[in-house]
């Protein structure tokens, strides 16, 4: 029996998938196809999850006219559908993925992509188990500049930042509520909210779940319900890395954890310093974090956000319970020993940021790399290498990577790099103001 079966209310269906950006790209559909679309799939060109921010054709694209723009099948993931609860007609989104005509997976799906690191740890009988922590602003952008909207309740707009801040949740009670009732009926397992350091600016944490497929897909659904949601609130809600710039950015903090077969945690032992394994995985995540810098920084705006004291990484390095850090090993139990990746910044796909991620551990566990000491204290401070500081380094940089083609794909990187240098070119004819229109609503 079809999910549209027991929800007869239901009248039309998306059927899409994310392309190298994270958009999503699809169709409408009358619900009474919505069958032969489980059964048959549905056909886009190879090419749509290869378009660049504005949605449009990559110049030179090998997949436009070198090859003709051919067409591939695209199947229902086995996310199957989940309502859009920030519709005002009853619809559901159908997730789907790339397949070449053949039958293999399309090597330019981002989503294919993560599959493809997934099946290197399976092969190892190794499990990742993955939460994501989603930072986002709810902005009032009705004017010439944005601002923190008005409070429903009192209809005033705060004045500063309240971290952590109940006052500040309750302000916009009526959206959380709904947010978390929509989540449930998505089935995103929406954990704590706060408030965070910048104005209007939230986090809300994903659970750790031991598929990292279904996190990814989590975290590409959250974002769309909550931009989706806060429209209806008469409101924008944006991920992008830096909205303000005299505020804090969005991350989008990744945590993970490896389990063997039995379901044992292999980066935890009896000590405060973890495993061998614990270690190499660190090494590995730091060892990548030059080279796959365009995966965790994607966009113009991406990297105003990374810049010394503004509550996000800028050298490379890792620590104990330390958030200055690129990488951080939080405190708590010996026994829930994890890595908590911060680079990242809440504009990203996330389903190339959990293969950039995941990939990374993987090859400094494959090659047992050591990292060097934990720092102690402010890594602002700390001569120490620093993350690329410009969107063209980061652009060439994963295009000559060696490592990260042992991550991704080599006609990915080739049609991600292609998409950002055609957006670089684009991006410098738009204004600082055009460039946050452009990204406010789209990231």
């Amino acid at each position: 029996m079809s999910w549209l079966d027991d929800h007869p209310e239901i009248r039309n269906i998306r059927c899409g998938a994310a392309d190298l950006n994270g958009q999503a790209r699809g169709k409408r559909v009358p619900v009474k196809f919505a069958r032969k679309i489980e059964e048959e799939g549905t056909r886009f060109p190879l090419s749509v999850l290869n378009l660049d921010i504005w949605g449009e054709d990559v110049d030179d694209s090998p997949l436009v006219f070198e090859i003709g723009d051919p067409d591939g099948v695209l199947r229902p993931t086995e996310r199957g559908y989940v309502p859009m609860p920030w519709l005002s007609t009853p619809s559901a989104l159908l997730p789907l993925w790339m397949f070449t005509e053949d039958g293999a997976p399309f090597e330019g799906d981002p989503r294919q992509a993560l599959a493809r690191v997934l099946e290197r740890y399976d092969a190892r009988g190794l499990t990742p188990v993955v939460a994501t922590e989603m930072e986002f602003y709810l902005v009032d952008d009705s004017g010439q500049e944005l601002r923190q909207p008005k409070s429903p309740r009192s209809g005033k707009r705060r004045t500063g930042a309240d971290i952590l801040s109940l006052r500040a949740l309750d302000a916009f009670d009526g959206f959380f509520t709904e947010l978390y009732d929509a989540c449930e009926a998505m089935d995103i397992p929406a954990e704590a909210a706060i408030s965070e350091v910048g104005l209007g600016q939230f986090e809300i944490n994903l659970v750790h779940v031991p598929d990292a497929l279904r996190a990814a897909d989590d975290a590409w659904l959250f974002k769309m319900l909550v931009r989706g949601l806060a429209r209806r609130h008469g409101m924008a809600a944006s991920f992008m890395a830096k909205p303000y710039e005299d505020f804090a950015g969005n991350g989008l903090h990744t945590h993970f954890s490896i389990e063997d077969t039995e379901g044992r945690n292999i980066f935890a032992n009896s000590t405060h310093d973890g495993t061998a394994v614990l270690r190499h995985a660190i090494a590995g995540c730091l060892s990548t974090i030059p080279d796959l810098a365009l995966i965790f920084a994607p966009h113009a705006n991406s990297y105003q956000r990374l810049v010394p004291e503004a509550h996000a990484p800028t050298g490379i390095c890792w620590a104990y319970d330390n958030r200055t850090a690129s990488i951080r090993v939080p405190g708590g139990s010996f026994a829930a020993r994890r890595i908590e990746h911060r680079v990242a910044g809440g504009d990203v796909n996330p389903y190339l940021l959990l293969a950039a991620v995941l990939g990374s551990a993987l090859i400094g566990i494959e090659d047992a790399l050591d990292p060097p000491p934990p720092i102690i204290g402010n890594a602002y401070e700390q001569d120490l290498r620093q993350i690329p500081a410009t969107w063209a380094e980061a652009i060439e940089g994963f295009n000559s990577s060696v490592l990260a083609e042992r991550i991704f794909p080599r006609l990915l990187i080739d049609n991600f790099v292609l998409t950002k240098r055609q957006e670089l070119h684009y991006m410098a004819e738009l204004s600082p103001a055009q460039q946050i229109e452009l990204y406010l609503d789209t990231v």
